[in-house]
């Protein structure tokens, strides 16, 4: 089907490689280059430069890359309006999320979801905020679901889906926790602490507000995962600042406590991620984001 043929080749020139595209669309490397060669027999054309190291494409190809987007937008909208007439929804979802949702919030969320929409294939990607940015700005993912700050151009941002609050934790015999009101900037000079990598949402909300208040750290300890920190705070390696959905259960067992900072509130938004290119969004990714402004965590 011609349809399939054009999807192989947009992937081949926004990947810029064979066996990436082979990759992500799983098939054989030979079986995506037969694809190439069709349609270009088709066309009566070169359109793209193959080498070893990466896929150019020629004027006849960015030609064809153009009006195949489109082509492919008209045919998944018609596949969409279809499906309206059967009144389901249905397709595909390629769900990217940072840790913090990805792990704390996004399977309640699925679990309620996917009951009502049993007919959408849903698969879910996690890695930290620019991670997932980059995933969506690469069409590898059709939505990201993120805490941290996103700059890119191809990326629209959209309004918050839900507010996070992070909280200051420490392991309940450090001197912290014996302080019996919200405590100063000055106590939280020169302590240990326990941060996630760079790239992570919560490590820029960490940094921004330690930049804002002065805050020195006597040595620091670094973390890929909230539950890393976590785990790491609670054998008693330093201090930490984490989303109070990750530590709810610690607080409540008595394992951290949380250290209120005078006339502070840690607050964040969580957001949606779409790449602007996107020339449609199925029913799918409709209602996906429609019930997940909804839900009520």
């Amino acid at each position: 089907m011609i349809v399939d043929t054009l999807r192989v080749f947009v992937m081949v020139v926004e990947q810029s490689h064979f066996s990436r595209a082979a990759e992500m669309l799983n098939l054989s490397q030979p079986g995506v280059s037969l694809h190439i060669r069709n349609l270009e027999n088709e066309f009566g054309a070169k359109l793209v430069h193959r080498s070893s190291k990466q896929v150019k494409v020629t004027e006849a190809g960015e030609i064809l890359y153009q009006q195949a987007k489109q082509m492919l937008a008209l045919y998944d909208s018609a596949k969409e309006a279809i499906r309206l007439l059967r009144d389901e929804v249905a397709g595909t979802l390629k769900i990217g999320a940072s840790l913090t949702i990805g792990e704390y919030v996004l399977p309640r969320f699925l679990a309620e979801f996917t009951a009502q929409y049993p007919q959408i294939d849903i698969s879910v990607t996690i890695g930290n905020t620019e991670e997932i940015a980059q995933a969506v700005r690469s069409h590898e993912l059709d939505i990201g679901l993120v805490e941290g700050k996103v700059e890119y151009a191809e990326i629209e941002l959209q309004p918050p889906f839900m507010e996070d609050e992070l909280v200051l934790v420490a392991p309940a015999d450090h001197p912290l926790c014996a302080v019996k009101k919200a405590v100063d900037i000055g106590m939280l000079q020169d302590h240990v602490w326990v941060l996630r990598e760079p790239g992570s949402g919560t490590r820029a909300f960490s940094d921004q507000f330690m930049e804002k208040t002065g805050i020195r750290m006597r040595r620091s300890y670094v973390f890929s995962s909230s539950q890393g920190v976590k785990e790491a705070v609670v054998a008693g390696l330093g201090i930490a600042m984490l989303s109070r959905l990750v530590v709810r259960k610690e607080l409540e067992t008595g394992e951290l406590c949380s250290i209120p900072v005078k006339q502070t509130r840690l607050l964040r938004d969580f957001r949606l991620l779409q790449d602007k290119r996107s020339a449609v969004e199925t029913m799918a990714a409709k209602m996906f984001i429609q019930k997940l402004r909804q839900f009520q965590g």
